[in-house]
């Protein structure tokens, strides 16, 4: 392959799709043919520190977008030379992904529909609020920025992996899938450890389908979920008359996985009749139905899975310690999700997307979700302990879903136990001044606090014109009282 560089003359189709401007040199493309605007928005965005670049015209617009890579366009509806509309169809035949913004006089509803149905991701009809305007803009390029990334991600785990389910791109989880690509092409025995809601059974069909048994049976079994009889029928089949209700032969679990893999999720909570008959299997390959005098031989990978300590289990007595080694011959674990924050945010977009599929709702022009939590609902998402896990990460994005009625969810949205448990704690020494060991997390909290309580104070304790004061929702000023534990009683009347 050769290192020579290719000069193009159309960036979009060149560069890949998961190219990512650096925070710095976020820049904005704005097409209108007013020049008040365009002066106007120009000062306004190159003083947060956007790079601006004009166009006077829907042909300047097209041809400043074809030469040039953009991480957001505003884009004019009515202009002399073409309407709004077209440009929009000719930016996206050149680019699914760069985010635009309609802006027009004409604010009707109609027109907005039709641009958002066309591939425009929001509307604003002049005269618009600059503060308004500045906040959708950092929001939709920062999710942008993080869907290109996590696409990136995705693109390498599958060039890598290929595991389309599993979301991570912390040290502890790309290791972890280091581990599954290296263990899934041989034979062995594997033990997955972690607890409840890591998504243990993930790993163990990443392994399967991974292996040379990816064309046989994956064959799941919730060990603790039966009774030692009925699980013994299920694993090993039984034949007619071996039992009351055994009218005839039945077929088990391991002879349906023959040649694939089975997969024992809750491996310690198997009886020690159970674990007899399941370490004849791993030594002998062949097993016995129920009320059978003939053996079976089977070629099976068994992969199991706990989130029980074996090791104790085994020294406790309750569990066989051949077993134990015959399992454990490789040993993956799943960490925590609290000891891997920074997946939090690619997990909870990969369920937004999942969810709103499901419930057709919040969905772009491509099908994906563009719905955000607002920075306090996030924060409060990044400091939970998560003791349920990815399970219970996916159940509050799917609730949120269901429950929001704007693409920003508010933290309100959040289930009350992590709104109650989000009320900070703030680090202050003797005297009452913020602890040198305060995180910044604290800091902000801290400041915020106190700027609401100057609000609060100035305006006699009016909510509404506190809220009109720090130009913020009411809705907003709500929650953050509420998160920052503020005193909001009036004061008396003198």
């Amino acid at each position: 392959m050769s290192d020579t560089t290719t000069l193009v003359t159309n960036p979009h189709q060149a560069l890949p799709a998961d190219r990512v401007t650096a925070p710095d040199r976020r820049r904005i493309l704005v097409i209108d043919d007013e020049a008040d605007i365009r002066e106007s928005l120009e000062l306004l965005l190159t003083g947060e520190g956007y790079l601006v670049e004009l166009a006077e015209n829907a042909a300047a617009g097209l041809h400043r977008f074809d030469a040039g890579v953009y991480d957001l366009v505003l884009l004019d509806l009515m202009m002399p030379d073409r309407s709004g509309m077209d440009v929009l169809a000719d930016i996206r035949d050149r680019d699914k992904e760069t985010p635009i913004f309609m802006l027009t006089a004409y604010g009707s509803v109609e027109v907005a529909v039709r641009a958002l149905k066309s591939g425009a991701n929001d509307y604003f009809a002049k005269p618009w609020d600059n503060d308004k305007l500045l906040i959708e803009i950092d929001r939709m390029i920062s999710k942008g920025h993080l869907e290109r990334e996590n696409t990136q991600l995705k693109r390498a785990l599958k060039q890598r992996y290929a595991f389309p389910n599993i979301v991570g791109k912390s040290d502890r989880m790309i290791r972890l899938l280091d581990q599954v690509a290296q263990v899934a092409p041989s034979r062995a025995t594997i033990l997955i450890t972690g607890e409840t809601g890591t998504g243990k059974e993930l790993i163990a069909k990443a392994i399967h389908l991974h292996s040379a048994r990816s064309d046989q049976a994956f064959v799941p079994v919730n060990s603790g979920s039966l009774s030692t009889e009925l699980l013994e029928s299920t694993l090993f089949g039984h034949v007619k008359g071996s039992f009351t209700s055994a009218v005839t032969n039945r077929k088990g679990l391991f002879e349906a996985a023959n040649r694939g893999t089975i997969f024992f999720d809750e491996i310690g909570t198997i009886s020690p009749e159970i674990q007899v008959k399941l370490l004849r299997v791993l030594q002998d390959r062949e097993f016995m139905p129920l009320g059978s005098n003939e053996s079976i031989k089977v070629d099976v990978r068994l992969i199991a899975a706990t989130n029980a300590d074996l090791r104790k289990l085994v020294d406790d007595g309750r569990f066989r310690e051949d077993l134990y080694y015959r399992l454990n011959v490789i040993n993956l674990n799943l960490p925590p999700l609290r000891d891997r924050r920074e997946d939090i945010p690619a997990l909870v977009d990969f369920f937004f997307d999942r969810y709103c599929r499901e419930n057709e709702k919040f969905l772009n022009h491509d099908g994906r979700s563009v719905l955000s939590f607002e920075p306090d609902a996030m924060q409060i998402l990044m400091e939970h302990n998560w003791p349920g896990n990815v399970r219970e990460l996916e159940n509050i994005v799917e609730r949120a879903v269901v429950m929001t009625t704007s693409a920003i969810v508010p933290a309100h949205v959040l289930p009350d136990n992590l709104q109650q448990a989000s009320g900070m704690k703030i680090s202050r020494d003797t005297n009452g001044m913020l602890s040198p060991q305060a995180s910044l997390f604290e800091i902000v909290a801290d400041f915020e606090r106190r700027k609401i309580i100057e609000a609060l104070e100035t305006v006699g304790y009016s909510q509404t014109e506190a809220a009109e004061m720090l130009r913020i929702p009411l809705s907003t000023l709500n929650q953050k009282i509420k998160r920052l534990n503020i005193d909001v009683k009036r004061r008396p009347l003198p």
